[in-house]
């Protein structure tokens, strides 16, 4: 996983025009007025080839007794813990005040790296004494920066570089990286528990007990594994507490740093609105996706029930149709051992890489059974199609219009590639390029 670096400070000293600058866009809203930054925001930046994640967070106001100001303050905290760095951010025009005295006692008491910056330095022989007031803090040398006219970033930038860890995953490399996703309280912990064979998990009936991704490894006959059990996604709506919007975002980032993702949906339930929001976001992240049907054992069959019930999941689940579905309990045990031939499986369709040259013998093929569409007399031409990157596998067809490659003969394109390479699990994207008809 990215290190990550949180950016924590009093309200309205410039965080979110810091994050922004990083990041390259106009992500975090950014207004004058002290407490816009509620949630969490995260995005991605690198310096000198070193990449980290980057969390911008609400203000603290530590003396407030407004109930936001709390929400925001438990945010931090929890960012605070989340980080491998933080940027403690101070205005040089207020000094120093009571809230960064108590936000700097805070910092001390959690031992982690933290880089004390002084922000609105648009002068730095103007403010140099000023600066020198910041030691009084304890944290140690302040770096100055303007962020609102990019001064001294470079060398933030530099001492932050510095502190970060290699870009490593030790030897997670050999390890298939597998987040378990789902809604609340549909088994994740419980599937995670029954494959380690301990109660290394908290398991309970209270939805949202697991806040934070948390990482097990595992290792048996079918390979090395890394299980990432992550909390569970609610509907916007239903969010409440600001503490279940960073589970959002921990699960987010779970997804992103996951090979395959399993997908768990309560039998009883079905597919709902939640579960179609999960799959999504794994879809669009171009993972691996295995649909994992839980407690199985507590639903009544009879002749047809788990082909109805597979039926019914990918019409629900259109755009999943290429994901295996596992019947399972956690409970029980079930028809758990089987998950990890389904992952090696549909980690290895995810990584494979099919050569130009057998991928256009099948493009001539698909092209003479069904011919291109046309539009006013013109006819969609197509020069040839080359992979360009795996994890998901994505292809480059190059053709004479774009207009005319309709999305119904794309569909065709990705069904032929199916039929002959299986690519079970795995997305495939198909990327449209435009080439004159007299182009060499």
């Amino acid at each position: 996983m990215k290190p990550v670096v949180a950016i924590i400070g009093k309200p309205n000293v410039g965080k979110s025009t810091f994050f922004n600058y990083l990041i390259g866009e106009r992500r975090a809203i950014v207004e004058d007025t002290p407490g816009v930054t509620r949630d969490r925001i995260y995005g991605e930046s690198n310096w000198r080839g070193k990449h980290f994640t980057l969390i911008d967070t609400g203000g603290i106001e530590e003396k407030s007794e407004d109930v936001i100001a709390k929400q925001m303050k438990v945010q931090a905290e929890l960012a605070i813990e989340m980080a491998d760095i933080i940027l403690f951010m101070t205005d040089v025009k207020t000094g120093i005040t009571s809230t960064d005295i108590d936000i700097a006692l805070m910092l001390k008491k959690a031992k982690k790296e933290v880089v004390l910056v002084c922000n609105k330095v648009d002068d730095f022989q103007k403010f140099q004494n000023d600066i020198y007031e910041f030691y009084n803090l304890g944290i140690g040398e302040p770096q100055p920066i303007s962020s609102a006219n990019c001064k001294g970033i470079g060398d933030l930038l530099d001492v932050i570089y510095e502190k970060l860890p290699d870009n490593c995953e030790e030897d997670n490399e050999e390890y298939v990286k597998v987040a378990v996703i789902g809604k609340p309280n549909v088994g994740k912990s419980s599937l995670i528990n029954k494959i380690l064979g301990e109660d290394r998990l908290i398991v309970s009936d209270i939805a949202g007990t697991t806040r934070d991704a948390i990482d097990s490894k595992y290792e048996n006959e079918f390979g090395k594994y890394v299980f990432i059990d992550t909390a569970g996604l609610r509907r916007h709506s239903k969010i409440e507490e600001k503490i279940e919007k960073y589970s959002i975002l921990r699960t987010s980032l779970a997804i992103e740093r996951s090979d395959v993702c399993l997908l768990m949906i309560d039998a009883k339930e079905g597919v709902t609105e939640q579960d179609t929001k999960i799959a999504g976001e794994a879809h669009e992240a171009g993972k691996g996706i295995i649909i994992v049907i839980n407690k199985w054992d507590e639903i009544e069959k009879e002749n047809g029930t788990l082909e109805n019930y597979k039926n019914e999941v990918y019409t629900k689940l259109a755009y999943l149709r290429y994901a295996p579905i596992l019947f399972i309990s956690a409970k029980t045990g079930q028809r758990v051992e089987k998950i990890f031939n389904l992952i090696n499986t549909v980690n290895e369709n995810n990584s494979i890489r099919i050569s130009t040259s057998t991928l256009n013998e099948l493009l001539a093929e698909a092209v003479s059974m069904v011919q291109p569409p046309t539009d006013k007399g013109r006819r969609l031409k197509i020069f040839y199609m080359t992979q360009v990157s795996t994890k998901p596998p994505t292809f480059v067809v190059f053709v004479n219009s774009k207009k005319l490659f309709h999305f119904s003969y794309e569909r065709y394109l990705v069904n032929k590639l199916r039929q002959e390479f299986n690519f079970e699990g795995t997305p495939i994207r198909v990327l449209v390029r435009e080439r004159n008809d007299n182009e060499d």
